[in-house]
């Protein structure tokens, strides 16, 4: 595996920061929400690659699922595909990795290394060889229970010293036999949740795109299909490729609130949504962090809605609600993290400046709606005849939708079921599988495109206004800019409060005491201690 001697990771937080302070009719000041956007990146250093660190082995433990029920017989093509693509996965494996092969049916049983083995086999020739023959030979019967089939993963994969534990699930129909599992669905997505990584590929007719997403959300995965059989080796070889250039096994977001802030939801929005639970971040601190698994050289999106009382507060001003940091933990290669970024809010009377929103959390809201249309648009069609007008009007809206966000990908998907180009009517002849592939598809996010570099600006007009093409006085910059007020520039002055004798910065309102460095205050009133405001 060829990784980069030193990864990159950076953070931009992207915000409105007004939000009201108007009482209610009974004069009290409820909480507030701000929302916020995380962008975080991971990236190589440009020319400094090399081999991996000495002494710290291999990278990835992987485990290899195949659905052997009885239908992946009706097509035996099916059954073919998957074998062709899990010998083909198997190859790639450098000498050294962990690995196993699980045959899925009522239960999962070990394909290679074997029945009763307790240990993953380690890839050289041989055992790739014995994987490849133990797999050629594999028959299909039975039934399907995804639950036990992901729990013996997990007890194979349990103490494995590999940063990146990951499966590779393929099954060509639905949990059906759930009520009968020696384990329940719902039982061992909660025993392997955080314990290793699960990307759920469907392949033929039958089956369920809900059953990949309730997977893959769970276990920070990605839910995928074939749409032919033959297309399953290279979907395979590319995954397995990118696996073995995974530049970080975990990152963590943390998050820390200034008194009187509540966290109230993290969750990843791009490239797909994905609730994320806290973890608490150390004894005795506030902060919580959240967790997020097996990055390669890419970008993502967090939306983290933070509340907060605004009695008593400044208006005018920006204060801190919570300082985000990046966390990795140690696994044997040097990453250089982003500075901690802060959350801000500037509590404002007027109704105009509270009412805007960010770009970010207005394009995930017109996701989560674009998704709901389609839902909505399959159970209309499932019901025929009754259920035509709602079907045509429901893929019509969430046609409109993908057009706003200017999601190629997502029109392209909802093209396909449309009849023709411009009717937004859903057309004949439609299989049950064609709505599952556009179900996936439309779980599937992508960030806005980035806004055009504009000319410097040449200065103020004589008149007072602003050049064209700058922004207006206060504003904040578009989503993936760095924020406004996020850090302090490179020329701003040192420390406006001073440093004490021990090192330590004083806040002159609150009294908080922290690092010489604080931007802004860490106790209860967020106030900004040097620098510039945004």
């Amino acid at each position: 595996m060829t990784v980069a001697e030193e990864t990159e990771v950076t953070l931009a937080v992207g915000q409105q920061k007004e939000l009201p302070v108007v009482a209610d009719p009974d004069g009290r000041h409820p909480d507030r929400e701000m929302h916020a956007i995380l962008e975080i990146g991971v990236r190589g250093r440009p020319g400094r690659t090399g081999a991996p660190v000495p002494g710290t082995g291999p990278a990835l433990a992987e485990v290899l699922i195949v659905d052997t029920s009885r239908s992946m017989l009706h097509p035996a093509a099916k059954l073919h595909a998957a074998k062709d693509a899990t010998v083909a996965a198997v190859r790639m494996l450098p000498d050294g990795t962990a690995f196993a092969v699980l045959s899925g049916r009522f239960h999962a049983a070990l394909v290679h290394p074997g029945a009763g083995s307790a240990v993953l086999a380690v890839a050289g020739p041989a055992e790739r060889e014995a994987a490849e023959r133990a797999v050629r030979i594999l028959d299909a019967d039975g039934g399907t229970a995804i639950g036990t089939w992901l729990d013996l993963a997990r007890r194979l994969l349990k103490d494995q010293p590999a940063p990146v534990k990951h499966v590779l699930l393929l099954t060509d129909g639905r949990n059906e036999h759930d009520h009968r599992a020696a384990m329940a669905l719902d039982t061992a997505l909660d025993a392997c949740e955080g314990r290793f990584v699960c990307d759920a590929w469907g392949i033929g007719d039958d089956w369920d795109a809900e059953l990949l997403l309730r997977i893959t959300r769970r276990l920070h995965g990605r839910a995928h299909a074939v749409r032919a059989e033959s297309e399953l080796p290279a979907v395979y070889e590319g995954l397995v490729a990118g696996l073995l250039g995974t530049a970080v096994p975990e990152l963590r977001i943390r998050l820390t609130p200034t008194p009187g802030t509540v966290i109230r939801q993290v969750k990843q929005v791009v490239p797909n949504e994905q609730e994320l639970p806290p973890v608490p971040a150390g004894p005795g601190g506030r902060g919580a962090e959240y967790v997020t698994r097996a990055w390669g050289e890419e970008v993502r999106h967090f939306q983290v809605v933070l509340t907060a009382d605004p009695t008593g507060r400044e208006t005018g001003e920006d204060l801190q609600l919570a300082a985000v940091e990046i966390a990795v933990p140690d696994f044997g290669r040097p990453v250089r993290l982003p500075a901690p970024q802060p959350v801000l809010v500037r509590w404002t009377d007027q109704p105009l400046d509270a009412s805007r929103q960010h770009p970010g959390v207005r394009r995930h809201e017109l996701y989560q709606q674009a998704g709901a249309a389609v839902a909505h648009a399959y159970r209309a069609w499932l019901r025929g005849t009754d259920g035509r007008d709602t079907a045509d009007r429901e893929l019509a809206r969430a046609l409109a939708l993908a057009g706003e966000l200017g999601d190629a990908q997502l029109l392209g998907a909802l093209r396909l079921i449309e009849a023709a180009p411009g009717t937004g009517r859903v057309r004949g002849g439609l299989k049950d599988v064609d709505w599952q592939h556009l179900i996936l598809s439309s779980a599937l996010t992508t960030p806005p495109e980035p806004p055009p570099v504009r000319p410097p600006a040449s200065g103020p007009r004589a008149d007072g206004a602003a050049p064209p093409g700058s922004d207006p006085p206060g504003s904040d910059p578009p989503a993936g800019d760095p924020p406004g007020g996020a850090a302090v520039p490179s020329g701003s002055a040192g420390p406006a409060v001073p440093v004490r004798p021990d090192g330590l910065v004083e806040c002159p309102d609150c009294r908080w005491l922290g690092p010489a460095d604080s931007v802004y205050c860490g106790g209860d009133c967020g106030r900004l201690l040097r620098g510039s405001p945004a």
